[in-house]
């Protein structure tokens, strides 16, 4: 099957070699997945060791208002928002399949406001209030990246506000070779947000931010607008001594996501399809909402070896097979805490839009929170 697929590869049209070389893509490390798909079926997608739930000390509250903790946290994060401490970086690279295949970016999620709109207009509240340029780099990919440039327009500057493309590779059929649309062509995808700590180092952008004195990244997923550069979460953040902070919620009824464990004893995030039969997730009653915050250096720093898990697709009808990789296993190379916060009311920070139905359920909270946060201008 290798041999097939290397050919397969070798004879790609010149336009999407030269495209696959601009994002990226690996051919070795795609046909040692490939290959390794084909002897098992499966990717790594099961953890080996023992996983029991979170230890007490792992998951902590965001101090509730009026209090002295929060006042304390609030300072802390207002004081690195003004002294050029932080950035947000936005994943923008999903296309929003279930609204019809459109940049999720560009959807109209207020009358009249972007997804981009409401982030753009809260960066620049964000910074009255501070002081300070906070920039703002979204992570795009080969389908998004034409698009919201355009839309940016003159307002890139390369650093304030910036995007930079992640990965880009194929899928594969069932059978192991490459899987092609109904025009023939092999069909591209991006391969998941744990392209992050790669794709910024190679931007350069973070290196900068580093150099210039910035020290957190905050990142979160563009269609949850719940998820703002927050003075009391960066200052929770700030005030211990783990390089990452992870946002997690209560569940509610049947949610399912990535959830805060240990395994051999060691605090991570693992998406339920890596968890053993022998650990019931129900037991832990929280889940990721995949808003981090970073030490900038030490996000610099990270060099891992990343784990790619098979995901099934459904395109044109058809079975698909990619390879996928996901952000929240930097846990399981920097030593993280686990930071509940609300997910109720004008504070929620997880009001994440899949589709138009969610959309429209959820108007009424999205302009509450847009107006209190100074998302309308």
């Amino acid at each position: 099957m290798t041999s097939s697929l290397a050919t397969e590869l070798d004879q790609l049209p010149s336009d999407l070699r030269d495209r696959l070389a601009e994002y990226g893509f690996d051919r070795n490390w795609f046909l040692a997945e490939a290959e390794h798909y084909a002897a098992t079926g499966t990717g790594e997608n099961h953890v080996r060791g023992e996983v029991t739930p979170p230890a007490p000390e792992d998951v902590i509250d965001l101090p509730p208002p009026s209090t002295p903790e929060r006042r304390q946290a609030e300072a802390a994060g207002t004081a690195a928002l003004a002294n050029g401490e932080c950035a947000l970086v936005v994943l923008a690279g999903g296309m929003a399949t279930r609204m019809g295949g459109v940049v999720k970016a560009l959807v109209e999620a207020l009358p009249g406001k972007t997804f981009l709109d409401l982030r753009l207009q809260d960066q620049q509240t964000l910074e009255e209030e501070v002081g300070h340029v906070v920039p703002m780099w979204l992570m795009t990919s080969h389908a998004t990246e034409g698009p919201i440039r355009e839309a940016l327009g003159d307002q890139i500057d390369g650093f304030r506000i910036a995007t930079f493309p992640q990965q880009l590779s194929l899928r594969l059929t069932p059978e192991g070779d490459l899987f092609r649309e109904e025009d023939g062509r092999p069909s591209e995808h991006a391969p998941g947000h744990g392209d992050l700590p790669e794709a910024l180092q190679r931007s350069g952008l973070l290196e900068r931010f580093v150099e210039s004195g910035g020290r957190y990244v905050t990142v979160a997923n563009l269609d949850n607008l719940g998820a703002t550069l927050d003075p009391a979460v960066i200052g929770v953040h700030v005030g211990h001594e783990s390089p990452v902070t992870c946002e997690v919620v209560d569940k509610q009824g049947g949610d399912k996501g990535g959830i805060p464990v240990r395994l051999d004893g060691r605090p991570l995030v693992l998406e339920e399809f890596r968890i053993p039969d022998s650990f019931d997730p129900a037991r832990v009653r929280v889940f990721n909402t995949n808003t981090f915050h970073f030490d900038a250096r030490a996000l610099l720093d990270l060099h891992i070896d990343w784990t790619y898990f098979v995901v099934e697709k459904e395109v044109d009808g058809r079975p698909a097979i990619q390879f996928e990789r996901l952000v929240n296993e930097v846990a399981s190379h920097l030593h993280t805490r686990f930071l509940r916060v609300p997910r109720q009311g004008a504070e929620s920070r997880f009001l994440p839009v899949k589709d138009h139905d969610d959309l429209e359920a959820k108007q009424t909270t999205l302009e509450a929170i847009a107006a209190a946060r100074g998302m309308l201008g």
